[in-house]
């Protein structure tokens, strides 16, 4: 169980070191994980309503 925890510590580190230096990287990032859901909720929607 310690392993979980150190390799849960490094990944928080490793976004944190990122997030500083790489700020519009960053921002891409969030950017681009926020349209991909955003794209996913809008299929399921047109998938319900072709149900209907």
């Amino acid at each position: 169980m310690p392993a979980k925890k150190y390799i849960t510590w490094v990944a928080v580190a490793f976004v944190a070191f990122y997030v500083f230096n790489q700020p519009d990287g960053a921002a891409r990032s969030v950017q681009t994980a926020a349209d991909g859901l955003a794209s996913a909720a809008g299929s399921v929607a047109t998938f319900v309503n072709a149900l209907a």
